[in-house]
């Protein structure tokens, strides 16, 4: 599954592939992964990613258009 959003918010806020992995303690290969989905991203990197970006995991996997951590 490609996870659009993902690389969406990292651009939004003006971040690179190096950065983001680097916050979640991977390689930047790993990550970018992550974003073609051609590797599954485990559920604490995703918490970590909301918590980062202050938005819901739902709004990071493109299941609800509504960012809100509600």
């Amino acid at each position: 599954m490609y996870f659009k959003r993902l690389r969406d918010m990292r651009e939004d806020h003006d971040m690179k592939q190096v950065e983001i992995a680097d916050y979640l303690g991977i390689a930047q290969t790993v990550y970018s992964r992550y974003e073609r989905g051609f590797q599954t991203i485990p559920v604490e990197h995703l918490l970590k990613l909301a918590e980062l970006y202050r938005v819901s995991v739902d709004y990071l996997l493109g299941r609800t258009e509504n960012p809100n951590m509600n």
